[in-house]
């Protein structure tokens, strides 16, 4: 059973800047939601009972976004704004939230390493913060599902566009059944000549402890840091790693046109938005 969930949140961000100078990448909000909570939530939806968000220098906003925040509460009782008080107290209340500061940023293998003491020997879950992912089935519960049928590591796969393959870690893999994979390689950000598939990893991961082992043996890559993609490459020369083609669709809200695609759609499904958005998207045609 997965119980504990990493959420790696000390990247700079710099895609966003300048905004992110001041504020958080992970804080960067989809309408009224920030972010990283659509992680959380598909963490709490999926069952897990633990999270460790990976921190930085200047993302103390996390931790304030779900501690308790008695001022407010207070003043939204004084106004009799209940529902929004409930939202709030749901917020702080979700689920346990540990944190742990990566001291400077070496890349998202050093940061899931950085919860290998809270982990300690059992399997556990890696969620990206910069993928938003719609199910009918949350991702990362579709992989624990397969995580009890095969017991080993299990990373969640999706078909990418060419001008898309020098951002992902690509794999080349067996199908063995339907939409899942037996990983005989893995390439991070390779160019489209030099990628093995068409097939590449999104920010949904469920690993056996053995992980930590090879993060530490893993030396820097890709943009001088230590990639979680070359420690899954040295994983699979020891154990069978499976990848998995989830069923649901995913935002990319770590680029740009990612996540104003997020926005839009979320704002679609709002019964308070959808109407107007309509009449304006139907008016700039």
């Amino acid at each position: 059973m997965i119980r504990k969930a990493v959420i790696p949140a000390a990247g700079l961000g710099t895609i966003f800047l300048p905004v992110t100078k001041s504020m958080p990448k992970e804080m960067l909000p989809i309408i009224d939601k920030p972010i990283i909570q659509f992680a959380v939530e598909e963490a709490i939806a999926s069952g897990i009972e633990d999270i460790i968000i990976i921190t930085g220098r200047g993302k103390r906003a996390i931790e304030d976004y779900f501690d308790t925040s008695p001022e407010l509460e207070s003043h939204l009782v004084q106004n009799k704004k209940y529902e929004l008080l409930q939202e709030l107290k749901d917020i702080s209340s979700l689920v346990d939230i540990h944190y742990i500061r990566q001291k400077e940023p070496k890349g998202l293998g050093d940061a899931v390493l950085k919860a290998e003491k809270h982990i300690g020997d059992e399997p556990f879950a890696v969620l990206l913060g910069d993928d938003i992912i719609k199910a009918e089935i949350p991702c990362m519960k579709q992989l624990m599902n397969l995580f009890e049928k095969y017991n080993k590591s299990i990373i969640a796969v999706e078909e990418v566009p060419k001008e898309k393959v020098s951002s992902y870690g690509m794999i080349k893999g067996k199908e063995i059944e339907e939409s899942i994979y037996l990983i005989e390689d893995i390439i991070e950000k390779p160019r489209v000549e030099e990628a093995p598939s068409s097939i590449g990893t999104v920010g949904r991961y469920i690993f056996t402890p053995e992980i930590f082992d090879h993060i530490r043996k893993t030396p820097p890559g890709k943009g001088k840091e230590i990639q979680l993609t070359d420690a899954v490459r040295m994983l699979i020369e020891k154990e069978e790693v499976y990848a998995y083609a989830f069923k649901g669709g995913r935002y990319d809200a770590g680029d740009k046109l990612g996540y104003v695609k997020a926005i839009i759609d979320f704002a679609l499904e709002r019964g308070d938005l959808r109407e107007e958005i309509e009449r304006y998207l139907r008016e700039i045609r």
